[in-house]
Parts: C-alpha cells; structure tokens; sequence
C-alpha cells in the first residue's frame, strides 16, 4: 500500500476513534484550568446514567454506547484483513496478537502487568490530586440495579479492547509501515494515550504517557496485544467496580 494512502488511513481511523478522543480532552482540560476553583474541587466523571429514573432504558444507552465504541476496532480488523497483497488477505487482529492462540500466556501476563501498574497508578492518582494537579475521578455514578457491575466490567473491557488495538497494536504497525523509528513511534503512541486522559487532569496524563511507554515496550517484546487488553480490563475492572463497593466507606477515596 502506498505510504501516502497508508498515513491518511491512519489519521482516519484516529480521527474516528481515540484521536478524536484527544482533542475532547483537551477541550475538557481547558475548561476544568478555567473554570473557578482548583482542579481537585472538580470531577471527572465515567460511567454516569442516562436515564437513572428507567433503568431498562438506561440500560439500553449503556449496551448502545459500549457496542458502538468497539466499530472502530472492527474497521482496524477490516482493514488489517484488507492489506494482503495480490488478492490473499492480511493477517487481520491475530498479526497483532488479538487472538485465542495463547490465552493463558496473555491472562499470566495481563495479571502480573496490571498488579504492577495498578498500585503505582493509583498512588500517582492520589498525589497528583493531593497536590492540585488532577481532578476527581469519579469511575462510575450508576444507580443501584441488578445490572451496575456487569455494565462497569463490560466497559472496562471495552475500553481495554479499544485502547490496546488501536493505540499499540494498530497504530505501531502503520507507523512502522510508514519508516517511522521505534523511539518516534514509541512516543507518538505514549502521548496520544496521554492525550485522551488528559480530562482526568496533569496526573492522568503524566500516568497515562508512562503507562503507554511500557505497554510499547511489552508489545515489541512480544508481538502481542492480548497481555495488553487483559492488563488493562483488569485494571479498569478493580477501578470501577473497587469503586463501587468502595466510594464513601473509606477514608483515603476521593469522592466527588
């Protein structure tokens, strides 16, 4: 594929998906840096109700909006299919590593890389906001239904899905089909995984650009995202669902 169709794919697929993404954070993080008051008297808010009165139709919203965020990752797949040469199709996700091939490998390694992430993420999160860098996350606001914690760990998939095949897997794979260096690839991966959290505040920028950095790192050592999506589902579930069974019984959780 010519470099020239390859560089506008990938900037469409971005502008479709997480670099859009980007851009809302960066708007949102301007209005949190002018809006009066410190940005730890502020929240940033995740998982909220659309209709926390219906629960059924609330619960309809919340299965449409994780649904539709995963499109882009289906059109990453097609377009992964589509790049064979002379009529065979491309390798699609497994040529990332988004597969069932070694699933005991990628849930071996998700678990020990997010346990290695998830305290030192969360120690970042309280300080950076402790000194007035970041907002208040608030990882959910879903009323008490039957169905709360099986949406909030369906979206941390989702989200985990989305990031890791777009971010890492996608997007190294174009760049390094377009000659960038690993070290520019690296980066520009590592800051536009900041970029989108950047709505969190400094904290979650800062936090997310190191996370980025060492997930490149993992996945050129192994050709895969799977460990990646399981690292990241499980840090995300513990986030919200530890959030859930956590918010206003203990002490040290910052609740907005």
């Amino acid at each position: 594929m010519p470099r020239r169709v390859l560089g506008h794919e990938t900037l469409l697929v971005l502008g479709l998906s997480l670099g859009a993404s980007g851009v809302s954070a960066l708007i949102s993080f301007a209005g949190a840096l002018t809006r009066p008051g410190g940005l730890e008297d502020q929240a940033a808010r995740l998982n909220g109700s659309h209709a926390p009165d219906r629960p059924w139709l609330d619960l309809a919203w919340q299965l449409f909006g994780i649904a539709t965020a995963l499109v882009p990752v289906l059109l990453v797949a097609h377009l992964l299919t589509r790049e064979g040469a002379g009529g065979r199709g491309g390798p699609g996700l497994r040529g990332i590593g988004f597969d069932l091939r070694r699933p005991g490998f990628d849930l071996g390694w998700g678990a020990v890389v997010a346990a290695g992430i998830g305290g030192s993420g969360l120690l970042l999160y309280l300080g950076a906001r402790a000194s007035g860098l970041n907002l208040t996350v608030v990882p959910e606001s879903l009323p008490d239904v039957w169905w709360k914690i099986p949406v909030l760990i369906a979206s941390a998939i989702q989200n985990s899905v989305v990031e890791e095949v777009i971010v890492v897997g996608y997007l190294l794979r174009r760049l390094d089909g377009l000659g960038w260096s690993p070290v520019a690839a690296l980066a520009a991966s590592s800051l536009l995984r900041g970029s989108y959290h950047l709505y969190q505040g400094i904290g979650g920028f800062v936090g997310n650009v190191a996370m980025g950095v060492i997930f490149v790192l993992l996945y050129r050592r192994w050709g895969r995202v799977g460990p990646l999506v399981a690292a990241h589902a499980l840090i995300d579930i513990v986030a919200f669902v530890g959030y859930a069974l956590l918010a206003g019984r203990v002490d040290w959780l910052p609740t907005a």
